[in-house]
């Protein structure tokens, strides 16, 4: 197993490092047999066992010449060698990369600050899907629960609209909804009504964390235990999660990572309980469980639920830990398939996504993309190289540099939601 690196070492292209990790060193790309040098200006290490690693070797060509022809393919992913074989996770030294690009994406293209803040529409959208969902719980008032009309409109209307519910409080919880801090916690605890479950506040510490600490072994609560890569090994198994993995990413973090409660999550869970109580006594059970079971469907076998193993799972052999889709799901989801985007830049939302990938092209088009989340999900139980154990870790506890996660929080005060008050 590998050791974690030395947690005084920077590995940042413009921070001073004065080597960045393996993950991050020039190599010879497949786009070009020129030697590598970092489009930033960041030489490859000057040992010659490195030398034989990271440049090519190819006479007659010009040494100052870059080995990619766009920037973006310095984060190209490595193949994994060897090959994993289900016994355990992909363990990384190095740091995750997120934080180094969006150094250099802002050093190339400084306007995309003007990108981060709030956006007005997403309570709008908020506003919609909670009605449609409320007026068809109040339909299935009278729907026996086990009866076939129950179950279609739960898969097909309420399972679409209540993933679009959680990836609302997602994008909530990087406090893009509002201005301030608390006009976001108050409006994610509405937001939360339809799941039927008080979770948007506790989501919030968790989801914090997996940006500040991607990969960090018992932070990063988004990453399985060894229990389920143990267990869920098989075709069975995978499909199991896949059919229950809502549960999963519920009861996880408190097993991995425990949660000091707050006024806002009691908050949350009074506002929820409340809610539930009178649903029952003025619409009646089937009502409510039409909105539980819509949360199942929408982290069950649907094809919008394949966002969560497309986002970090590893596929292709590949050491890529975060995955970017640009199909037409993104339409009904916040457009959080552009995920390479969100975790580069967490204070952008959901409508300027594009416009983020537009304009850094460069550094997104060479890494590898998902095509279709069903297609991944139907991948990952099916394909006896992709299971639990797909995944990077990293041994830690916490960010020694005291890192805010970025995302240009910095820059614009709360807009990317990794401060809290």
């Amino acid at each position: 197993m590998a050791t974690f690196a030395n947690p005084e070492t920077r590995f940042d292209l413009f921070g001073g490092a004065e080597e960045l990790p393996p993950s991050l060193r020039p190599r010879t790309s497949a786009r070009s047999t020129s030697p590598s040098s970092s489009s930033t200006g960041t030489p490859a290490s000057s040992s010659d066992s490195e030398e034989a690693e990271t440049r090519a070797t190819t006479p007659g060509v010009d040494e100052g010449k870059p080995a990619w022809v766009l920037p973006g393919e310095q984060w190209a992913p490595r193949t994994i060698e060897p090959a994993m074989d289900g016994s355990d996770f992909l363990w990384q030294m190095t740091e995750e990369p997120h934080r180094t690009r969006r150094k250099a994406i802002l050093k190339a293209h400084p306007e995309i600050t003007k990108l981060m803040g709030h956006e007005p529409l997403t309570k709008w959208v908020v506003l919609f899907v909670t009605l449609v969902q409320f007026s068809t719980a109040f339909y299935l008032r009278n729907t026996p629960f086990f009866s076939w009309k129950f179950w279609i409109l739960a898969y097909l209307i309420g399972g679409t609209a209540n993933q679009n519910t959680f990836l609302a409080v997602h994008e909530i919880t990087h406090n893009l909804a509002f201005r301030g801090v608390r006009a976001n916690r108050l409006f994610a605890i509405f937001a939360n009504l339809p799941i039927g479950v008080p979770f948007a506040m506790m989501f919030k510490k968790y989801h914090i964390e997996h940006h500040k600490f991607l990969g960090e072994d018992g932070m990063d609560t988004d990453l399985p235990s060894r229990l389920e890569l143990l267990v869920l090994k098989t075709v069975l198994g995978k499909t199991f999660f896949c059919t229950f993995q809502i549960f999963f990413y519920a009861l996880r973090p408190g097993f991995i990572r425990y949660q000091a409660p707050t006024r806002w999550i009691a908050l949350n869970m009074v506002v929820q309980l409340s809610f539930n109580a009178l649903v029952v006594k003025f619409l009646g059970w089937y009502s409510m469980l039409y909105f539980l079971l819509s949360s199942h469907m929408a982290g069950s076998l649907h094809p919008c639920a394949g966002h969560f193993i497309a986002e970090h799972y590893l596929f292709d052999g590949h050491d890529q830990e975060t995955w970017s889709y640009y199909g037409p799901l993104n339409i009904l989801c916040y457009n959080v398939g552009l995920h390479q985007e969100h975790h580069d830049f967490p204070s952008v939302p959901w409508t300027r996504l594009w416009k983020l990938h537009d304009i850094a092209k460069e550094f997104y088009d060479p890494l590898p993309a998902h095509t279709s989340w069903p297609g991944v999900t139907w991948r990952f139980i099916t394909d006896p190289q992709v299971g639990m154990w797909s995944r990077v870790k990293r041994k830690g506890k916490g960010d020694p540099r005291g890192n805010d996660g970025g995302g240009g929080v910095e820059l614009v005060a709360n807009a990317g939601g990794l401060k809290d008050e």
